[in-house]
């Protein structure tokens, strides 16, 4: 039987389940990644489980997100996942070894093995044709305890890309091609497969780029085929064993299929403050720029800022910009180092920070009031540089670079000729010897707890009739960054989930948490789209701390979706999208949750006696962990 290089993949790691699109399959995982925002919860609820050592072939705790260590929560919460990583069998990367993608992508991703981690762009390791998944930390968790990791059946689309990038265009370019295609909707249910002449032009970190964004489409995930780019990539990094080759037959059949013509690319631009409003970067040409940030897991290659670092030479930054570069790893700062192209990002003016996530997630670097910030990064949604009035375009670094120099938007006709494609060294210096490797034995190893660690919340089973007020109601388009905020400050408290739920919404409505604080609960009223973005499993943590008990919305992304039902929150679909408009915030609503039925319809009965109805997408086996209080209660009742 001929098949996609997904079905192949899924095949081979298929432990139950049918492959038909739409039917739950049940997967072995191979790798884990966790991050220290959402690692430190899912080192908590791995601990619940109660397992001693981590089952899957490799597990890496990474400190890449909160690490400016303003006070004793965050070292305190590295120090946790140091000791949580040695005592139960999985590598540790300290604060400043570099972005967990990166690394990830680097030193450990292979291809044909199944990844699952706790961020929303483990997608990225794609680019080395593994078949990775972003997840909420308790899915990671159970993936450690060796429990498969369950998915819908993906569709999937064949991207055919064909001729090859010119002058200014870059792998950045691709993907905002296909998000401006397809929209952030337009991956849900999708698993994006690139092949194509086109692509075996591009190389491993320009793969990299567009699979860590095709996270921005909702996609499931999104891979390359492992060929010649694959094998000179590995075997550069001094693991050429790992490589193997992995492509989709010939006859393979896929369900839709989009062909791109990359030498028909320009510069383009994602518009404030969603990343499929995209319009060619000459369209922008005169808009000003107060800051200009190179970075990210999308953008932090060695290829990349050597890229900027050449675009920069002998030249400087206008003063009214802000230029900022963040390295993903310090194997790339060591490349650079060696090649001295440090100084001509330093010469500019830039500021070179460290190889952390920093300004992209709003932990640092945040643009002036109302100013207009270019970013290499994947997401410029409102508020999460930490500036909430500012306007944020998502760019390439090639792009970035000349608009850091100009001091705003121009054509990129007016920028000469664009340096040729990196290749990465023949020699590149290891930083293996960084990572901290765990004993063969942990179970001596205390495990280190500081005092903003707290125990995990229990929370009761869902009673057979619910009945409360709709807290709140938003619009379309929600994503996690609204319901619960990002930056140094609430980042902080991702151990400690009475002390973030104070957050949730607070950028939305401030009064939200007083307000269903009273209510003691209630639901949440949303649009199309709900819950898209970050993995943060707090963001569904938080509401159901406060007492949320379902979420009645248009539609739901992926992630989001799985942990509302990892922790007890019913996701319910308006089956008349109209009726949206007949509710309004305050209304009471009562649900008969006893009712319920795997994809059955219910009705709603609203306090002026309107009768709304809904629907699900649950299977039995989501119902029964909703009806349990959550999937750690459902996985206690089973053992």
């Amino acid at each position: 039987m001929a098949r996609n290089l997904t079905q192949k993949i899924i095949a081979a790691h298929l432990m139950d389940g049918t492959m038909s699109p739409g039917s739950e399959v049940a997967l072995r995982i191979d790798q884990t990644l966790t991050q220290d925002a959402t690692g430190t919860m899912a080192w908590l609820q791995f601990e619940a489980i109660g397992i001693e050592r981590v089952k899957t072939e490799l597990s890496v705790s990474y400190v890449d997100h909160n690490t400016l260590q303003m006070g004793f929560r965050n070292p305190d919460d590295h120090r946790y996942l140091r000791s949580a990583a040695a005592r139960f069998g999985a590598v540790f990367s300290p604060p400043g070894t570099g972005i967990c993608h990166q690394l990830h992508l680097e030193n450990f991703a292979r291809p044909g093995k199944t990844l699952v981690g706790s961020d929303s762009h483990t997608p990225t390791a794609g680019g080395l044709a593994m078949l990775a998944f972003g997840a909420g930390g308790l899915s990671v968790a159970l993936a450690m305890a060796g429990a498969p990791y369950v998915i819908a059946m993906p569709k999937v689309v064949r991207v055919r890309l064909e001729g090859k990038l010119t002058g200014w265009a870059a792998a950045k370019d691709v993907i905002l091609h296909l998000l401006g295609l397809l929209t952030v909707k337009g991956g849900v249910g999708k698993v994006f497969e690139f092949s194509g002449p086109g692509a075996a032009s591009l190389t491993v970190p320009e793969r990299a780029t567009i699979t860590n964004m095709g996270a921005e489409l909702g996609a499931t995930t999104s891979i390359f085929e492992s060929d010649a780019r694959t094998r000179d990539f590995l075997t550069r990094m001094g693991r050429a064993s790992h490589f193997k080759p992995l492509a989709a037959d010939t006859d393979a059949a896929f369900d839709d299929e989009i062909v791109i013509d990359l030498s028909k690319l320009e510069p383009l631009a994602a518009c404030p403050h969603m990343p499929d409003r995209v319009v060619t970067v000459a369209s922008l040409d005169g808009l000003a720029v107060d800051q200009v940030a190179v970075g990210s897991c999308t953008n932090s290659s060695y290829a990349d800022l050597k890229t900027v670092a050449l675009t920069l030479k002998g030249k400087r930054v206008p003063p009214a910009t802000d230029l900022m570069v963040s390295p993903g790893s310090k194997q790339v700062v060591k490349m650079l180092a060696a090649e001295k192209l440090l100084e001509p990002i330093l010469d500019a003016g830039a500021r070179l920070l460290e190889c952390t996530c920093g300004p992209c997630i709003g932990m640092g670097g945040s643009p002036v009031s109302a100013g207009v910030s270019a970013r290499t990064f994947n997401r410029n949604f409102e508020g999460r540089s930490g500036t909430q009035d500012a306007k944020v375009y998502l760019v390439s670094p090639q792009t970035a670079a000349n608009v850091a120099l100009r001091g705003r938007f121009t054509d990129p006709a007016g920028w000469g000729k664009a340096p040729r494609k990196p290749a990465l060294p023949k020699k590149i210096p290891s930083i293996k010897k960084l990572f901290v490797f765990p004993p063969k034995d942990g179970s001596g190893v205390e495990i280190l707890r500081g005092p903003n660690i707290a125990p995990l919340t229990k929370f009761d089973a869902l009673p057979a009739t619910i009945t409360g007020q709709v807290a709140l109601k938003v619009g379309d388009d929600i994503t996690t960054d609204h319901i619960l905020p990002a930056g140094a400050q609430i980042t902080a408290l991702r151990s400690n989930i009475p002390a973030i739920s104070e957050y949730i919404f607070s950028r939305v409505d401030k009064d939200f948490v007083g307000r269903i604080k009273g209510l003691g609960g209630g639901f949440i009223l949303g649009g199309e789209n709900y819950g898209q973005g970050s993995s943060r499993e707090h963001a569904a943590l938080g509401p159901r701390h406060l007492g949320v008990k379902a979420v009645i919305v248009k539609s739901l992304a992926r992630i989001h979706r799985a942990n509302l039902v990892n922790f007890g929150i019913l996701p319910l679909l308006l089956t008349n999208k109209a009726d949206y408009d007949a509710l309004e915030q305050g209304a009471t609503l009562t649900i008969r949750a006893a009712d319920l039925t795997p994809g059955g319809e219910l009705e709603i009965i609203a306090d002026s006696g309107r009768r709304i109805t809904v629907t699900n997408d649950l299977t039995a086996k989501e119902l029964n962990i909703i009806q349990a209080g959550g999937l750690l209660n459902a996985a206690r009742a089973r053992s």
